[in-house]
């Protein structure tokens, strides 16, 4: 019998209004998965990394990170460029979900290594829709425990 992998989300959104959305949905969308939410890019980099000014959440085994891209302290490029330098989190999936629609940017994303790259839509609806649908895909995407990539 196959055991369900437990696959926490970290959710790095400096919108307060879209982070509860995004968690609304995902939740419309029937994914039960922890979510953790960060503010900034840098909250997001001192849990990835353990560091010892934070101390507000440990990283789970099992997670994937959902990146905007405009975020105070270190933007979700800095952190995806972080995240993709080191050994640890190299492996760890990463959707970038925000606003920017230029095609240069989001070359730039793929070129730093994001698995996957979604435009928020401007429209409410459409926003909610775009988050549901983000919601089932995530609820059969596997990822690596933190000690089986090396």
């Amino acid at each position: 019998m196959l055991s369900e992998q437990v696959i926490t989300i970290l959710l790095a959104e400096d919108n307060a209004g879209h982070a509860r959305l995004i968690e609304k949905n995902l939740r419309r969308a029937n994914l039960p998965n922890q979510i953790i939410k960060f503010e900034n890019g840098q909250q997001l980099v001192d849990c990835l990394f353990n560091e010892p000014s934070y101390t507000k959440y440990s990283c789970p085994h099992a997670y994937l990170v959902v990146l905007d891209l405009n975020l105070p302290g270190l933007s979700g490029y800095q952190v995806l460029e972080r995240m993709r330098s080191d050994q640890r989190t190299r492996h760890v999936p990463v959707i970038i979900l925000t606003t920017t629609e230029d095609p240069q940017e989001i070359a730039k994303c793929y070129r730093l290594g994001c698995n996957v790259y979604i435009t928020k839509p401007l429209e409410y609806d459409q926003f909610c829709e775009a988050i549901c649908k983000l919601g089932n895909f995530l609820s059969i995407v596997k990822v690596p425990e933190k000690d089986e990539v090396g």
